[in-house]
């Protein structure tokens, strides 16, 4: 086991308590802190240039590192702003491509140039989705080609602050702020609380305020050729189980709560490219995420993807509309 995947599985544990490792590690993050506080002050200063982009722009981010429904909440605001009329795109960093320059993410797109979630976005929506490592230079690249858009949404990008934004929207899951502390003595990549215009919980956390969200798999997982296979269908048989999430234990219970009976399961860290698969060779049907499917199904094509849905409780879609509306009409 490499040192990376020994840290991606040790690290969330020290994340939720204050004990010895987190102590440790806590002059490190003091250091971290005041890094960050410097960051915040020449971005205020005018030191480091933001940039606005001719459009309304929404933010969807988190605090804590890992993942705690980022994407799932874009596609779900992405169609729900297209279902009201409006004209979106997307911009994303690209976590995990092997690609350099800035880009436009096609249905077709490979994994390893695009990053695995910007394709998800892009075949989930159909929205114009633009990845780029500045946020801006996407956005600016996306409006050339589409110049109609009204609203872009950032995937991950509460801390770049060098593209301006209208609406900040933070998701947190069960972990809440962990420990509390900043990185690498527990999960914070910034202090909290800290303002934001919504914040979304995935998961029960000690952190108030905000509204709800439910994460569940679907009914069915999909073939590579786009077919649904009912999960019902699956039942009674031996499956396994493979994800390259930043919490991969997550994925196996929902699968396990299903009734689905899982032989093995493979945690790999978060966009994992898979380029080195060894198969798990047991002969039984392989489970994997919407996420991971693009880059298993090269070496897996009979693998089956299973989708994960989101539900907003229904509060949260008129506050988020009040907020577009009063940026737009502004």
């Amino acid at each position: 086991m490499s040192l990376s995947t020994r840290l991606h599985q040790r690290l969330p544990k020290v994340w939720m308590g204050r004990g010895p490792a987190a102590w440790a590690l806590r002059p490190v993050a003091w250091l971290y802190g005041a890094l960050m506080a410097l960051r915040r002050l020449g971005y205020r200063l005018g030191m480091h240039p933001t940039e606005r982009l001719p459009t309304l722009v929404i933010v969807v981010g988190n605090v804590v590192a890992g993942g705690a429904g980022k994407t799932p909440l874009t596609i779900a605001l992405v169609k729900h702003l297209m279902a009201q009329g409006l004209r979106v795109g997307v911009v994303s960093r690209g976590h995990g491509r092997l690609t350099q320059d800035t880009r436009a993410v096609h249905a077709h797109s490979a994994p390893q140039d695009v990053g695995d979630e910007p394709l998800l976005i892009r075949q989930s929506t159909s929205a114009p989705v633009w990845v780029g490592a500045l946020r801006a230079e996407a956005g600016r690249q996306l409006l050339q080609t589409h110049p109609d858009v009204q609203v872009i949404v950032c995937d991950d990008g509460l801390q770049h602050l060098a593209l301006a934004r209208d609406i900040e929207i933070c998701v947190m899951d069960e972990r809440g702020v962990g420990n509390g502390w900043l990185l690498p003595a527990g999960p914070l990549r910034e202090a909290w609380p800290r303002p934001v215009d919504l914040l979304v919980h995935t998961g029960q956390s000690t952190v108030t305020g905000g509204f709800q969200a439910q994460r569940q798999l679907a009914d069915h997982a999909l073939t590579r050729e786009g077919v649904k296979v009912p999960l019902a269908s699956l039942k009674n048989q031996a499956l396994d189980a493979v994800a390259g999430l930043a919490r991969p234990e997550a994925f196996f219970d929902m699968l396990s709560q299903t009734g689905l009976q899982l032989a093995q399961t493979l945690a790999l860290p978060d966009h994992h490219d898979y380029r080195h698969w060894q198969a798990i060779g047991s002969g039984h049907v392989l489970l994997c995420t919407e996420k991971d499917a693009a880059k298993l199904w090269t070496h897996e094509p009979q693998a089956l993807a299973v989708p994960l849905q989101l539900t907003l409780e229904p509060a949260f879609w008129p506050a988020l509309d009040a907020l577009v509306q009063k940026h737009l009409h502004a």
